[in-house]
């Protein structure tokens, strides 16, 4: 989140169709009608390679075969940090682009691709489905899910998908309408679908990669802000029979509990009807499992509503929300758990990856597992019983002074309560790390960490205060804060805003030190790969593909993709040759804050455009990217109607709670979606019918005539015009041109 004044730039978003991103870009060869597969037949020959059978003892045996990435995070321990050193700090100058592949997306790319012998898995938009030829990118087959396309308005947070799972012989997917999927891997032919969703009137979706291990697949869910019950299910993975299914937040008191695990959480809920608002927990990122203890370490998530007053008004930890749990892979059983934020308040997520490591901690090797949840703490916890040995805060920090390592819990900052009071927080909502990938360095002791300091101004929804009563709001955001007024919250309180800013570092996650720290401008950037080349691997959102000394930080190569970078790399090797691979394409879960106040910090995506591609370099690489113009982004001359503030005021409040988490605070789009100021007269007139009739419901922009009636998008309509007419003003050098007023 930034300050809502500041000068328009010369350079934001712009887009020829509005409401919503088309996502019909350069189309990818093979590309799958929906809900089929399309093989390219002519694209495998005798000496093509061949899919490999990847099993457990494969996995397990990972480090035997450098060359292959075959789960998400590369083993089972997902440290994400590769052996290979053909690509290494004296050599990475020579590193050049050996093939692209355009995805025909213009929206958010965040998946890690599996490769097995020779064969590149991946995702895209979607939750479609990609096998190619891992070193020249042809096409061996893809597969479409066909997720209705209105579907777009149940995510908090884009139409992305973070990859797929491939084992013994199958890959498996979640789609983002709640499937889970498992096709064929060498013909992308469907095998078995699931519906994962136990209530299809609440707006869960599926964006996390599925695991798989011991014969089951696991996934989870999002949808918390929306007002979701949380859980994650094992799935048998030859027949698609769910094995069983860990809630991980009680639901109706007055009904039977699913398991013992939610007879004691529910002791730590009280008061509220949480239970009718949601309640949250979804485990949408974070599936980790262990092979030395047979254990499944879920991530769990923020509450629904994320404000504790209301979700449980007379107190609690609220368990499982935020909180890192232990299950028996086989029957779903807690063996134990840790809560990193109890009774969180902030949204503070503990879905961020999770990494398995053996450590030497006070003088004793350990297992121990790795994470860097939103709150920005760094914990170390023994995982063969939920210790917590290490908590060290890793970005700024005030809503807590420290964690107390006796007790395991925060010990929360009171100057910072917004019950009462609005209050700038560090970290906001999308947290000093999100599900942006980390690399761990166990020989040096290192992770290699994407952070960034993003606050948020935090304030109690305005109707709570008055009445002491919260309404669930069916088909938008029900987060318990003031989000429909935000904009007047950061006008008033402008003055004492921290400053946003990002990050990568070479953090000590026992000492809590920073080996070295780069600074980058904008604090939305991409998921770090490490290498004993000595080399560390980032994309960020100035569109730059850089590589890092692992030992200093210093810049030793960048790549210039003209597109902001979400996804994390992975490295493979083939035939001898060491490939480098990264997807670009940017969006997440940052839409709602808008275009970058910095002209330094713009991302490339606002500048150029989102271009979703497969990158793929190599030592001599020769390929090059075409080199895009930068964007027209005049806005156009507006025809205002003569509306009182009183009314711009409402169409603010309804702007914010209904399009502001696609299109941008205060009107102004971060660059994948539209930018409404930027509408022509035509799209102007039609306006009623895109929002209330879904008119462009198959570009993603569903029908809000459930919601909103036509004098509320009139409401709303008048609002964009009066802020497109401000932005335009102060653009053409009128530096006396109203900005906002009509809000104080």
């Amino acid at each position: 989140m930034r300050g809502i004044i500041w000068i328009v730039l010369a350079v934001v978003a712009a887009t020829a169709v509005y409401f919503a991103v088309s996502d019909k870009g350069p189309q990818a060869p093979g590309q799958s009608t929906p809900g089929e597969s399309v093989t390219a037949a002519d694209s495998v020959s005798a000496t093509e390679p061949t899919i490999g059978l990847i099993d457990d003892a494969r996995i397990n045996n990972a480090a035997s075969e450098p060359g292959n990435w075959l789960a998400y995070g590369r083993t089972y321990e997902e440290q994400r940090f590769s052996p290979l050193t053909q690509v290494n700090k004296d050599n990475v100058g020579e590193l050049g682009l050996a093939w692209f592949k355009d995805m025909g997306t213009n929206r958010a790319q965040e998946a890690t691709p599996i490769v097995v012998d020779g064969i590149m898995f991946f995702t895209t938009t979607w939750s479609r489905v990609h096998a190619v030829n891992a070193t020249t990118g042809e096409t061996l087959w893809s597969y479409d899910p066909a997720v209705p396309r209105e579907w777009g308005r149940r995510a908090c947070c884009d139409v992305v998908n973070r990859g797929v799972a491939v084992y013994k012989g199958r890959v498996y997917v979640g789609s983002l309408d709640g499937r889970l999927i498992a096709l064929d891997a060498a013909s992308g032919e469907r095998i078995w679908e699931i519906d994962t969703i136990i209530d299809r009137d609440r707006y869960y979706t599926i964006t996390g990669a599925p695991r798989v291990a011991n014969g089951k697949v696991f996934i989870g869910n999002g949808g918390a802000e929306f007002g979701v019950r949380g859980y994650v299910t094992a799935y048998d993975a030859d027949t698609g029979d769910q094995v069983w299914r860990f809630f991980t937040v009680p639901g109706d008191p007055s009904l039977p509990f699913e398991h013992p695990e939610m007879e004691q959480a529910a002791k730590t809920w009280k008061g509220g009807n949480w239970w009718e608002i949601g309640g949250g927990g979804t485990v949408w990122n974070s599936i980790v499992y262990d092979p030395d203890f047979n254990n499944l370490y879920i991530g769990v998530g923020n509450g629904s509503p994320w404000t504790r007053a209301i979700r449980s008004p007379g107190g609690g930890d609220n368990l499982f929300l935020s909180s890192i749990v232990a299950l028996d892979a086989d029957t779903g059983v807690m063996n134990w758990y840790y809560q990193t934020t109890p009774g969180d308040n902030w949204d503070y997520t503990a879905v961020q990856d999770m990494a398995l490591a053996d450590m030497e901690v006070d003088g004793e090797m350990t297992k121990v597992l790795l994470q860097a949840p939103k709150n920005g703490f760094f914990y170390v916890i023994d995982r063969s019983n939920g210790k917590l040995l290490r908590a060290n805060p890793y970005a700024t920090v005030n809503w807590a002074t420290h964690i107390d390592l006796e007790t395991g819990r925060p010990v929360e900052n009171k100057e910072f309560d917004y019950l009462e009071k609005e209050k700038w927080v560090l970290p906001g909502p999308l947290g000093a790390h999100n599900w942006q990938a980390m690399s761990v360095d166990v020989d040096a002791g290192l992770v290699y960490l994407p952070a960034q300091d993003n606050p948020l101004i935090y304030g109690m929804n305005k109707e709570w205060k008055k009445t002491g009563v919260y309404k669930r709001n069916p088909g938008r955001f029900n987060l318990g804060l003031e989000f429909g007024g935000i904009a007047q919250l950061f006008v008033d309180n402008i003055a004492d805003q921290p400053t946003p800013k990002g990050y990568l570092k070479a953090f000590d996650p026992l000492t809590g030190e920073d080996r070295w720290v780069v600074e980058i401008p904008h604090y939305w950037n991409g998921g770090v790969l490490g290498t004993t080349g000595g080399l560390v691997f980032q994309g960020d959102a100035l569109g730059m593909f850089t590589a890092y000394d692992k030992e200093t930080g210093e810049t030793l190569w960048q790549f210039n993709t003209y597109t902001s970078m979400l996804a994390p790399p992975i490295t493979f090797q083939i035939d001898g040759v060491q490939y480098v691979s990264i997807l670009t394409g940017n969006g997440g879960g940052d839409l709602f804050s808008g275009e970058a106040m910095d002209p330094v910090a713009m991302p490339a995506s606002s500048i150029y455009g989102n271009y979703g591609r497969l990158l793929v370099f190599k030592l001599g690489g020769l390929e090059t990217l075409p080199e895009p113009l930068v964007r027209d982004t005049t806005i156009p001359e507006q025809i205002l109607a003569d509306v009182s503030k009183e009314e711009l005021g409402r169409g603010e409040k309804l702007y914010h709670d209904f399009c502001a988490p696609c299109h941008g605070l205060i009107a102004r789009s971060a660059g994948s979606i539209p930018d409404l100021r930027l509408m022509n007269e035509g799209t102007h007139q039609i306006f009623n019918q895109i929002v209330l009739e879904g008119l462009l419901k198959g570009n993603g922009m569903a029908s809000f005539d459930d919601a909103l009636v036509a004098d509320d998008v009139e409401r709303i309509h008048n609002y964009v015009r009066v802020r497109a007419h401000e932005d335009r003003e102060y653009s053409l050098g009128n530096k006396e041109a109203p900005q906002l007023t009509w809000l104080n």
